[in-house]
């Protein structure tokens, strides 16, 4: 193990993390060196908090993926049929009860949002029609919308698209 993940364990067992509601908390949870728990001797990144869910990004089976963690049962929570080794998984982001996540899935260049559904176990792309870089996805408590960052001609704005993957219609100048 290298000396530089030490401090980033030390960050992630005894955080400061805020979600969508309520006031920051301290969370303290132990190490566990076989992976089973939310910390362990891979890289764990971009954690988001949202009800009793940790949502974070792991390369714990060798490839990066979306893993989640209740905070109540203090266990890994199965996510079947949204990880997949050729694919690097980031940015996940999840609703308050912890049915839909919203993540950035990469292969062969291509970055897109994902919806995956933890009740029927299925991931849909939600931007396969979009011609452009995206990033940054986070979906609303109640999981209705979700908006991320999509780069047109060089020029970065936000996107808001509904769960079954239509974009909504959002004002473009202020009243």
């Amino acid at each position: 193990m290298t000396n530089y993940k030490l401090p980033i364990i030390s960050f992630l067992s005894s955080s400061l993390l805020t979600g969508c509601f309520g006031y920051p908390r301290i969370l303290s949870y132990p190490f566990d060196p076989g992976g089973r728990g939310l910390n362990s001797l891979a890289s764990e990144l971009n954690p988001q908090l949202s009800g009793r869910y940790i949502l974070f990004t792991t390369d714990r089976r060798g490839s990066q993926d979306v893993y989640m963690f209740d905070t109540v049962s203090q266990n890994l929570v199965d996510l079947p049929g949204l990880n997949a080794f050729d694919t690097i998984a980031s940015h996940p982001s999840v609703t308050q009860d912890g049915r839909y996540v919203v993540f950035v899935a990469s292969h062969l260049g291509r970055s897109s949002i994902f919806l995956y559904d933890r009740e029927t176990r299925q991931s849909r792309n939600l931007t396969a029609n979009l011609q452009a870089e995206v990033c940054n996805p986070t979906i609303s408590a109640d999981g209705n919308t979700i908006a991320f960052e999509f780069s047109n001609n060089g020029q970065w704005d936000i996107l808001l698209y509904d769960r079954s993957g239509q974009q909504l219609n959002i004002p473009q100048e202020p009243r």
